[in-house]
């Protein structure tokens, strides 16, 4: 492997981000066969590139998306569609997630008579007002100690609010069409997600006792992935999940989730190049041309944590990798084990970083982020 990225960064110039298509294939693929009962939404702020979306949109997976902008890239897959099927995909297979919608998106999507989640009374009057074809969805505050990024600090209604706002929604004349949850972003903690299952069932047979006659149970995202042997694995979660929502659910729901991380955080590779190297209170300072206002933003907003592999053997000690531009934030580690010998021009490679990288890039200091170059398409 270190050949063949060796020699695509010498063809291609570096920062490169290799996406292998194969990888998200594969992870669509374990995914559906451990939980085929639940419909997969991907999410696309994981990784809106178009390419990754064409390639899921190919293996049949749904979308979940958080902006008009998301949307479009959705929709733009399905141009070619007659009307009628257009309308059922968008009402089959998007939901907009993001609880929070500003008012020239509701009335953008009115005529698509979309499926959208909300969590607040003030949301319901704002849909009601400006897309009341909507399908609503209650996103609920479950419990999320423990996940790389927590959610309920943010989004949910409380438990207790739900049969209020269930309530409220029919009162408006909008339709009620099931209950969602996140347990947070990379949830290795799985009593998050039997807690959010018995809270959420709780609430949805209460609601179909009252008589409303929702379908849907939305258990979001949060999917562990593999980054290193500490993990505990999908397909044991799979089973917990299945379990659990054969016991507290009706058999007549439809279940769905919005997988992101899981789908793509593998599939990706970032090759970078040393481009300065000083040794500062003693400590070599590795200076590479990406870092944390590019494909490294996940070290700041989604808690990731680097790894650095090299293609130069040496003895290792503890080296900063460091960030281009002129700010002193631009640190990606202080603390990497690579080898001493590395010089200006010798590359670095890390692995799984598919997730929450070029998504949220920048072009701070006037930085172009990396290349972008898709394999196995």
């Amino acid at each position: 492997m270190k050949e063949k990225l060796l020699k695509l960064a010498k063809k291609h110039g570096t920062p490169l981000f290799i996406i292998d298509h194969d990888k998200i294939r594969e992870n669509f693929r374990i995914f559906s066969k451990n939980l085929p009962n639940v419909q997969v939404y991907y999410a696309v702020k994981a990784n809106s590139n178009q390419e990754i979306i064409r390639t899921l949109f190919d293996e049949g997976s749904s979308f979940d998306v958080a902006s008009y902008n998301e949307f479009i890239q959705i929709y733009d897959q399905i141009r070619s569609f007659r009307k009628k099927d257009k309308d059922f995909f968008v009402w089959d297979k998007i939901i907009f997630s993001n609880t929070i919608k500003d008012r020239d998106t509701l009335k953008k999507i009115k005529k698509y008579k979309p499926l959208v989640t909300y969590d607040n009374v003030d949301e319901l009057k704002k849909i009601k007002e400006y897309c009341p074809t909507a399908g609503l969805v209650l996103r609920l505050k479950v419990p999320d100690t423990g996940s790389q990024v927590e959610m309920s600090s943010k989004f949910g209604a409380e438990p207790g609010e739900a049969a209020d706002l269930i309530q409220q929604a029919f009162g408006l004349g909008l339709n009620v069409e099931g209950l969602s949850f996140h347990v947070g972003s990379q949830c290795t903690n799985f009593d998050n997600y039997t807690s959010a299952l018995h809270i959420t069932s709780d609430i949805f047979n209460h609601s179909r006792k009252k008589g409303y006659k929702m379908n849907i149970i939305d258990i979001g995202g949060g999917f562990p992935v593999p980054y290193d042997n500490m993990v505990p694995r999908f397909e044991k979660l799979a089973k917990v999940i299945d379990s659990e929502c054969k016991r507290l659910f009706p058999d007549d729901i439809e279940l769905i989730a919005e997988p992101g991380r899981f789908m793509v955080a593998t599939a990706a590779i970032l090759i970078s190049e040393v481009i300065g190297k000083a040794r500062r209170d003693g400590k070599i300072f590795y200076h590479i041309n990406d870092g944390v206002y590019h494909t490294f933003s996940g070290i700041v907003y989604d808690h990731w944590t680097p790894n650095f592999q090299t293609f130069k053997r040496g003895k290792k000690e503890v080296c900063a990798v460091v960030g281009p531009t002129c700010d002193s934030f631009d640190k990606v580690s202080v603390s990497e084990h690579l080898p001493g010998n590395l010089e200006i021009g010798d590359y670095l490679y890390t692995k799984n970083i598919g997730a929450y990288s070029t998504a949220s890039t920048t072009k701070f200091n006037g930085f172009d982020g990396a290349k972008i170059l898709h394999i196995n398409k």
